[in-house]
């Protein structure tokens, strides 16, 4: 019994020593009160409430790797940022350029100052699970997209307001998803084709303005058209195509492996680019005349950026890629890359070396969700490899 009693006090010694050292240094944070005030996004159909948050203060800071490259959060950051060129609020006060983008852990939104290089929080609501977010080219709202149910198999889209209050909800389950100054783009998918519906920016006024009999779409804004293109994979062969105001389809590029594009700000040019005996090739497609155009560098359209004026396109480019089946092995992380950035000009179809990114932070950097200010001063831009986000001056 004596016995018993000895090992039974050893073991409580041991348990309070164990939760001491827990509560010693893991549960010491410093914490922050944001207003306005946070609270978990609910699901579909219910309201949402505001309560007064006590939340972890930031621990990520923006380091300068070099005078023009700096590393804005470790990460992981939610794909899809925008980028604000703000004008000086008063006289003595100057103009700002302003990266907005949301933490995936949290849902928070936060703003980067390039200039001051300084980081600010604007809203505390938690939407954990947070997938991709499109953002108001003004960035005041992001349509967030993230997985709810027992199962993660409802599809939820959130207009969240970079302030983090009186935010609405989308249709459910919506395939896709492209957002413009005045409108929303969403696309519905299932066993009998998909339906492309438009709407105010407010989630307002839902019209129907294409229909195809292809369930398995990516849709975005192209000029005052749309361009659709088959989810691409490098098991089947994709094809693009444009889509007028009355929803006519008119392929541009196609049939090919692992297709992927990307249009210009009008609709007048189309960045495409595919897959051939695990290989990646890359080519402009002149919308008017169909003519397409090969370019001398080569990466998947996922990770290019098109400049306001359609003068160029921003890209990172990987050094010496491994074969695989593309760009299939790139989204499920079976391979990554080593970018250097390039700038791809159009009219000369040439390609100008702007960073290697390996020399800059001797480390690799895969650069995806590419994101420019409408001045083409800045650049953003995700790396794959860890979720962190970087911007870089031009």
């Amino acid at each position: 019994m004596r016995r018993t009693l000895t090992i039974l006090a050893v073991l409580i010694v041991i348990l309070g020593i164990v939760l001491a050292v827990y509560f010693f240094y893991f549960r010491t944070t410093a914490t922050v009160t944001v207003s306005p005030t946070g609270g978990t996004l609910p699901s579909a159909g219910q309201t949402t409430s505001s309560s007064t948050a006590v939340i972890p203060a930031v621990t990520n800071s923006p380091v300068a790797v070099s005078p023009r490259l700096v590393k804005i959060a470790s990460g992981p950051i939610v794909p899809g940022m925008v980028i604000v060129d703000t004008p000086a609020a008063s006289a003595s006060s100057s103009p700002e350029t302003i990266v907005s983008y949301i933490e995936r852990q949290s849902g928070n939104i936060y703003t980067y100052s390039v200039q001051s290089q300084t980081t600010t929080r604007t809203s505390n609501k938690t939407v954990p699970g947070i997938q991709s977010a499109s953002w108001l080219p003004d960035g005041s709202l992001a349509f967030v997209r993230y997985l709810t149910g027992t199962d993660f198999s409802t599809v939820n889209t959130y207009g969240l307001p970079s302030n983090g209050s009186n935010g609405f909800f989308l249709n459910q389950d919506l395939a896709g998803l492209a957002v413009s100054s005045s409108s929303v783009l969403m696309l519905a998918s299932g066993v009998n084709g998909s339906v492309g519906l438009l709407a105010h920016t407010d989630g307002t006024s839902s019209k129907s303005v294409f229909t195809s009999p292809l369930s398995s779409l990516r849709v975005s804004f192209a000029g005052r058209g749309y361009l659709a293109f088959t989810k691409p994979s490098a098991l089947l062969d994709g094809d693009a195509f444009l889509v007028d105001s009355s929803g006519r389809f008119s392929r541009i590029a196609g049939p090919a492996s692992g297709l992927v594009a990307l249009a210009s700000p009008s609709g007048k040019w189309v960045l495409v680019s595919s897959s051939h005996d695990g290989t990646m090739q890359m080519q402009l497609i002149n919308t008017a005349t169909g003519e397409a155009l090969p370019l001398p560098v080569a990466t998947i359209a996922d990770k290019c950026v098109w400049t306001a004026n359609e003068s160029a396109i921003y890209c990172g480019i990987p050094m010496n890629p491994p074969s695989a089946s593309y760009p299939d092995d790139w989204y499920q992380g079976v391979v990554s890359f080593s970018d250097r950035l390039w700038k791809i000009d159009v009219a000369g179809r040439y390609a100008a070396l702007v960073l290697d990114f390996s020399k800059e932070t001797k480390t690799s950097l895969d650069a995806t969700a590419l994101t420019l200010d409408s001045g083409n001063t800045t650049i953003a831009f995700i790396n794959k490899n860890d979720g962190s986000l970087w911007s870089f001056s031009l």
